[in-house]
């Protein structure tokens, strides 16, 4: 396994696999690894001859007062688990390499990134828009993994690569958790031992909201409501948002079907976490 800093000596390693014909599956990341990462790392080592993972944490996709200085970053575990994990190149730019003095260029997609997360964080998918095409543009990956935990930017990554015509396959990896249901994240580690146990609302709601549309229940916002009332219960939580909406589409569904996603962002104390479930099938 080699480290790469520079974006050059990224596009000329990239551009020797790809004339050798060799295939590159890519797993993107801000890095902090955890067993989530890793299940992506390990279907890619099977997607593709060989496995790029970055690691960078991007400047562009935090807004104001959020969490860019404090960011959980871990280079030495990282690259233990991406060299268990079979990974051939560990991709680690610098932010002056990635946006150099005078850069002006932004991917904007439109629609999907002003609903949920995106409106919660102005600017937000725009960043990771941004650094996703170049990331693509630098290392010409065949295939790439992104958890489907982070669903809204699943679901935006794949309106890119749609409408830009962009040769890589996107594929979406199930949500991994902790054995008490909590989806891994690098800013679980922010937690208090009690606000990690408050934080179980999530998965619980999550249950509670599959449980009602087993029983039969379609109507959107009755969901929400009891969805609503359980998270609450917990004085740690604050609920940025919770949404039914259609998995493809994301559009806001008053009733259920069999595409429909329960999506939530809530504030564990100051720490803010995702997590989403299809509540049919």
């Amino acid at each position: 396994m080699i480290i790469i800093n520079s974006v050059s000596e990224m596009q000329r390693w990239s551009q020797e696999q790809k004339a050798a014909g060799k295939t590159i599956a890519f797993v993107p990341t801000m890095g902090f690894l955890h067993a989530g990462h890793h299940s992506l790392l390990v279907e890619g080592r099977n997607r593709g001859d060989l496995l790029v993972l970055s690691i960078f944490v991007n400047p562009a996709q935090f807004g104001v007062g959020e969490d860019l200085d404090v960011y959980p970053r871990d280079l030495c575990a990282d690259t233990q688990l991406a060299a268990e994990a079979g990974v051939n190149v560990i991709f680690a730019p610098t932010v002056a390499s990635m946006y150099p003095r005078g850069y002006t260029t932004w991917v904007d997609v439109e629609g999907i990134t002003d609903i949920l997360c995106g409106a919660s964080r102005p600017g937000h998918f725009r960043g990771v828009t941004t650094v996703v095409s170049k990331l693509f543009n630098i290392i010409q990956p065949d295939v790439a993994l992104f958890g489907c935990k982070d669903f809204q930017q699943l679901a935006v990554i794949r309106r890119m690569v749609l409408d830009l015509n962009m040769l890589v396959e996107i594929i979406g990896m199930p949500i991994v958790r902790e054995a008490d249901g909590l989806a891994l994240s690098s800013r679980n580690s922010y937690l208090s031992p009690e606000e990690r146990r408050q934080a179980l609302s999530l998965s619980a709601s999550l249950a509670l909201a599959r449980r009602l549309a087993a029983e039969g229940l379609r109507d959107s916002a009755a969901i929400i409501a009891r969805v609503r009332d359980l998270i609450s219960m917990n004085p740690a939580t604050r609920i940025d948002y919770l949404q039914i909406c259609h998995q493809f589409s994301l559009q806001v569904q008053a009733q259920i079907d069999a595409d429909s996603v329960l999506l939530l962002a809530v504030f564990i104390g100051k720490t803010r976490l995702i997590d989403n479930s299809l509540l049919l099938g």
